[in-house]
């Protein structure tokens, strides 16, 4: 009697341990409900702006609900999904998900290309590349996938030359050729439009140039293309989290033609839709 009530008794606890681990979300097992909102972090501009879009419009016919965390950098919205406080942000592309993860042991899981950025050169000094001056200063993003994008972009417009084969991964150590001497200096992504006061040039991400009333397509002094483009921004989400059925209505309605229309209509080419 005493074997038969420990067998059963063992195989209770099996099945409310499977129960648990396929569980969606919470570590106590406890499943999400389905009607809860998804939770996502973003950078305000444009991936608050598309994800307003697709609540607004979008969402409520397809049975999903819809939180926006806005944050201002970028190293917030990875830290908060790592701590589970998102079910999902919104605000990077894939060569700094990678060096994220590289660094910090995130285990996130990317998704699909939604929309690209293209990194552009500004200036409040001079009207052309030509025209930037010996030893002038050239504010770059600090974070190595951008400042490697960058000095690439500066590179294609002949401002220095890299060493073969360097691509994404450039640092300014693999400058041989800087025939201006031009001075590099780093900063936080969200810092770059103020360097124009000082900087002769600024590499700026798109999101933050579009905040700060920059239009890429006709103040850019060098503009990325989107052919290509590897720097394409999705969403993003906790390894296993792919499968949440909110995740997966939220792809198909990030990747609709609906939202490819309003990307079109409302960026004019300062953001490019990558589906």
């Amino acid at each position: 009697m005493r074997r038969a009530l420990t067998v059963t008794l063992t195989a209770a606890a099996l099945v409310l341990g499977l129960a648990a681990c396929g569980a969606d979300a919470e570590d106590n097992g406890t499943a999400t409900p389905p009607d809860a909102a998804l939770k996502v972090g973003v950078s305000p501009v444009p991936h608050g702006e598309i994800l307003k879009y697709v609540k607004e419009n979008l969402a409520e016919k397809a049975g999903l609900k819809i939180d926006l965390v806005e944050f201002t950098d970028y190293v917030q919205p990875n830290r908060a999904l790592a701590e589970k406080q998102l079910d999902a942000n919104y605000f990077q592309h894939l060569p700094y998900l990678e060096e994220e993860k590289a660094a910090k042991g995130y285990k996130f899981t990317a998704l699909k290309p939604v929309h690209i950025e293209p990194l552009g050169v500004y200036s409040k000094k001079v009207q052309s590349l030509a025209d930037v001056p010996a030893k002038s200063i050239v504010a770059i993003p600090n974070d190595p996938s951008n400042s490697g994008r960058a000095l690439n972009l500066l590179a294609k417009n002949g401002l220095i030359k890299l060493k073969d084969g360097v691509g994404v991964k450039a640092t300014q150590r693999d400058i041989v050729d800087n025939p201006k001497q031009l001075e590099f200096k780093e900063l936080e992504a969200a810092q770059l439009p103020r360097s124009l006061d000082d900087a002769a040039l600024a590499v700026i991400n798109g999101n933050y140039a579009i905040e700060t009333n920059l239009k890429p397509a006709t103040d850019a002094l060098a503009l990325e293309q989107g052919q290509d483009n590897p720097y394409a921004n999705l969403l993003v989400v906790r390894t296993g989290g792919e499968t949440d059925l909110r995740v997966v209505k939220l792809e198909e309605l990030l990747h609709s033609a609906e939202v490819k229309k309003f990307i079109e209509e409302k960026y004019q080419g300062a953001v490019l839709a990558a589906f």
